[in-house]
């Protein structure tokens, strides 16, 4: 993005969430000061993430995660409201809807706050299930064994997605019995105090099996010394522009593009005898993989936009942005992440690990 369009967009951004506000204000039925209470909530809300990303390791942990929470959440509720009244505001223009129930509307208001309500609930409950994608590969490569791997990307540990919520996940990676455990990248957020006050790292150390893993961009985002310690700690391999053997397959893990030094593929995969397995967490340039002879690679970042109608974005952005492909003889898998950045809500998309069996 070229840096004169930035101030373009957030007039734009500024200038929705005006409107928002405006026609918050027009369709509550209550007094003055009642809608100046209502409004005033409503920016606090978007308020409120400013002072978590500027002084928010310095806050009591409490509050630099409800500020957090709030603010990401906030977000969500933002993007569905705009939709909401948009779609409303084109209803009265045709005459679908009348004027009274946009204006100091009792009946208006419930029925927005009722749809924004059930809207984002689902979209917890949603993001709370978390998907089992199983994909089975025959291969005529030497295996030592059938092999049974779990592949996670974009668990974004920190402020949200906590102790008690990663040790849910661990019980699921565990349930799986695997050989092995890769994650694509984002295994941290946006911030190494919570990683390192909640003690993170003993979490990911009850995996019961070899966990091996690559950066992401928000590895960077939170200081990728710090980050790399942490994976240290937590007892995971970390391939950065380096390759390992494990179980009888090649692991290749890529440093996220976020590096712009990073080695070519070229040079970190050559032609192998074994079966060769890629994590690179941004599914960028996907036809490098099967120049390289990969077999499968494993990517994440685009949460397939983690609510509608993100997902039609990240479809536009990239050549695959969720799902399984497939070019030659290399097969692709780019998760949708079993976590995600902000708020906790999945709407249109999905929440998922992957499970999967190699064998001859």
């Amino acid at each position: 993005m070229r840096n004169g369009m930035f101030p373009l967009i957030l007039i734009f951004l500024l200038g929705c969430i005006a409107w928002t506000a405006w026609r918050f204000w027009q369709i509550l039925p209550f007094s003055g000061w009642g809608k100046s209470l209502c409004v005033s909530l409503y920016i606090l809300c978007f308020l409120v993430i400013f002072p978590h990303f500027a002084w928010g390791d310095r806050m009591p942990m409490w509050l630099a995660t409800a500020t957090y929470e709030a603010g990401t959440s906030w977000m969500i509720f933002f993007v569905y409201a705009l939709l909401l009244f948009a779609l409303l505001s084109l209803g009265r223009l045709v005459h679908l809807v009348p004027a009274s129930f946009l204006k100091d509307s009792a009946a208006g208001s419930c029925t927005v706050l009722g749809i924004l309500t059930v809207l984002l609930v689902c979209g917890h409950l949603h993001y709370r299930h978390k998907y089992r994608e199983v994909i089975d590969i025959q291969t005529e490569k030497p295996l030592d064994k059938p092999l049974t791997l779990v592949l996670a990307s974009d668990l974004h540990a920190g402020y949200h997605n906590r102790a008690k919520e990663l040790s849910r996940w661990v019980e699921l990676i565990n349930a799986e019995q695997p050989d092995l455990v890769l994650f694509g990248g984002d295994l941290l957020d946006g911030a190494l105090r919570p990683v390192r006050e909640g003690r993170y790292d003993e979490v990911f150390r009850r995996i019961q099996a070899p966990v091996y893993a690559c950066l992401g961009n928000h590895e960077f985002i939170a200081g990728r010394e710090g980050a790399e310690a942490f994976y240290r700690q937590a007892g995971i391999h970390l391939l950065k522009d380096s390759t390992a053997t494990a179980c009888g397959i090649r692991l290749v893990g890529r440093d996220d593009r976020s590096n712009p030094r990073r080695l070519p593929l070229a040079r970190l995969a050559p032609p192998d005898s074994l079966f060769t397995l890629l994590l690179d967490h941004q599914p960028y340039h996907l036809e490098e993989a099967e120049a390289a002879g990969i077999d499968f690679q494993f990517s994440g970042h685009t949460h397939h936009g983690q609510i509608w109608p993100g997902n039609w974005i990240t479809d536009a952005m990239y050549e695959k942005a969720f799902g399984p492909h497939q070019c030659g003889r290399t097969r692709y898998y780019v998760s949708s992440g079993l976590g995600l950045w902000g708020g906790k809500f999945r709407i249109g998309t999905r929440s998922e690990y992957l499970v999967l069996h190699i064998h001859n």
